[in-house]
């Protein structure tokens, strides 16, 4: 069945993948592809499917409900994925403001946008608001993982902008019937995504002989996603999950920082065809980030046997994909870390 879907951020990291999913599967679906183009949004990631019939490109931004009256009048959209948010901690700490703008405000504007344009008749729509295990605080117990119903207690501005989002979406199930579905994801990796996060960081400096920087002692832990397993999840979500749902996204795969930094410079070593240990030489601790979480564990166990869905690599096999992809793509991340990535826009649509 034909459908119209507005994804958000679909020029960002994992939202590219999701746009690239849906259009090449869904050939009867029509794509609208909306971002903004901060720092973090580059069409580059989606130059293969730029020409496709069923994908649309709008510039915009979340924060400017008029304009988003505007685009659900002009489309008429059946479904919203939602993945535009600041998602950055650090950046978050030093700039709360932005964070409730973009995530808190941004999100309440689609959800008016979306309840005015559906007008109480949601037969066939769906709201899908993508979120983040960052929402549920920290863990000490290493036998306890976040589950669906585990409390919020968000411990930065990053996470208690994203939180109070989630509310407000689930608001707007609760108060006015709109249909909605949620997810909450373990950190993701993988191709495209922007060298300000840890693992592309990570792969620049080591190519570049720059220190690699990790906080503290490197004991804080994570559950790492291969974002390609994340877009597929997502999918999964939209299609077949029942109004209201909520589903944790996790690649039940945990790693301490260093241990992560350790593996990914051997990988680097012997791509780079260097000496194993060379790149490990480079690593320098720096001061803890404030606030910073201990340990995140996602229990993806209502998804998996829901919904079928599992992760489709190891963290191994994941890691050396994505060091592959970086390496033979190196353009790509010159483009980044050059800032010559925000000229395409120019270029494509002006």
């Amino acid at each position: 069945m034909s459908k119209t879907i507005l994804i958000t951020g679909g020029a960002g990291f994992i939202g590219s993948h999701v746009v690239r999913l849906f259009v090449n599967k869904y050939s009867d679906y029509t794509i609208v592809n909306l971002d903004k183009l901060t720092y973090a949004g580059n069409l580059q990631n989606l130059k293969d499917i730029e020409n496709a019939p069923n994908y649309h490109f709008e510039k915009g931004d979340i924060v400017d409900a008029g304009f988003l009256e505007g685009l659900f009048n002009k489309y008429n959209f059946d479904g919203v994925i939602h993945l535009a948010a600041e998602s950055h901690v650090d950046r978050s700490i030093t700039d709360p403001l932005a964070f409730v703008m973009t995530n808190v405000i941004g999100t309440v504007n689609l959800l008016m946008a979306a309840k005015k344009s559906w007008n109480g008749n949601y037969e066939g729509r769906r709201f899908y608001h993508v979120s983040t295990d960052e929402v549920y605080g920290e863990l000490h117990d290493p036998k306890e993982f976040f589950v669906e119903d585990t409390s919020y207690d968000p411990r930065s501005p990053y996470s208690a902008s994203k939180a109070s989002s989630d509310h407000f979406v689930r608001a707007y199930n609760s108060t006015y019937g709109m249909p909605v579905v949620l997810s909450n994801c373990s950190n993701n990796y993988g191709p495209n995504h922007f060298p300000e996060k840890l693992i592309p960081l990570m792969i620049n400096n080591i190519k570049n002989k720059k220190p690699l920087p990790v906080y503290g002692k490197g004991e804080n832990i994570r559950d790492w996603l291969y974002v390609l397993d994340h877009a597929r999840a997502i999918d999964m979500i939209y299609h077949n999950a029942e109004d209201g749902e909520t589903y944790n996204i996790g690649g039940n795969n945990e790693w301490t920082n260093i241990d992560l930094v350790h593996l990914l410079c051997d990988v680097m070593d012997k791509k780079l065809g260097q000496e194993v240990g060379e790149s490990r030489e480079l690593i320098t601790y720096v001061k803890d980030r404030a606030g910073h979480d201990l340990r995140y564990a996602i229990d993806a166990t209502k998804l998996m046997n829901n919904l079928g869905w599992e992760p489709s690599v190891t963290f191994e096999e994941g890691l050396e994909k994505t060091v592959d992809w970086y390496l033979n793509n190196w353009e790509w991340i010159e483009n980044i870390t050059s800032g010559d990535y925000q000229k395409y826009y120019q270029e494509m649509y002006s």
